[in-house]
């Protein structure tokens, strides 16, 4: 019993070190594959001609700036008004139209500034304070699309950006044919390849970017969404108090 514990210890001790040798392989071997990418990546930047990939990464940081912008101002934008409007319910069943207002002063986002606007007008009549929150309802509106016609830019200057690199690419493959007077593969492929590479990374440029813009959509649909709802409601609160405290 003792000799089969004993072996049984040997063959886990040898499994265990054959083991953590073939981890250290797969680590070394893994090394040179991670700098190997980042070297191509930075040769075919080269490669594409400088000149033009600059300008396809400049539009893919500007762009992505714009984006990060638009996602942070929406996320604080995109609020739960369900509360807040369950506040000045409450605040205006008691007939303190102030504390109402207090409440929507005090709570961030559109939704919130739009209750403002409508109770400032209570007074003057349900009309105008629909009129009110239709105005203000547009104004912040266009403050939430905006810089996305800038995204819009980016993404359609990158791949135009990627054709004009295509163009030239091909103009200089064939002013090196006019100079060789010859169409050998050789002579072709240096304008070629600028051709590429400058393509595929304005249409890479242009994907990554519509992704983000596509997001910023949709968010910005929902936050409307939840804008004209919230409205309803409040001139539906408004209602109620005029019918109860201005007969």
């Amino acid at each position: 019993m003792r000799k089969l514990f004993t072996k049984a210890l040997m063959i886990f001790c040898a499994l265990g070190t054959t083991t953590l040798a073939f981890a250290e392989e797969v680590a070394d071997a893994a090394a040179p594959v991670e700098t190997s990418i980042h070297q191509a990546l930075k040769t075919k930047f080269i490669e594409g001609s400088a000149d033009f990939m600059s300008l396809v990464a400049i539009a893919l940081i500007l762009g992505l700036a714009f984006v990060l912008e638009r996602i942070i101002y929406l996320n604080l934008a995109d609020t739960n008004p369900a509360k807040m409007l369950e506040k000045i319910g409450a605040e205006l069943d008691k007939g303190d139209v102030e504390e109402a207002k207090k409440v929507a002063r005090n709570t961030r986002g559109p939704i919130a500034s739009i209750a403002y606007q409508g109770l400032m007008r209570i007074d003057q009549g349900i009309d105008i304070v629909e009129k009110s929150v239709v105005s203000y309802g547009g104004v912040q509106g266009g403050l939430l699309e905006k810089n996305l016609s800038w995204i819009t830019l980016f993404i359609a200057m990158a791949p135009s950006l990627g054709f004009l690199g295509t163009v030239i690419g091909m103009v200089m493959a064939f002013d090196k044919i006019e100079r060789v007077g010859d169409i050998s593969p050789t002579v072709v492929a240096g304008g070629m390849k600028v051709a590429l590479i400058t393509t595929v990374g304005g249409l890479i440029v242009a994907l990554i970017l519509q992704v983000f813009y596509n997001y910023l959509l949709s968010k910005l649909e929902s936050i409307l969404n939840k804008m004209e709802d919230a409205s309803i409601s409040l001139l539906d609160l408004i209602i109620k108090y005029n019918v109860k405290y201005q007969k």
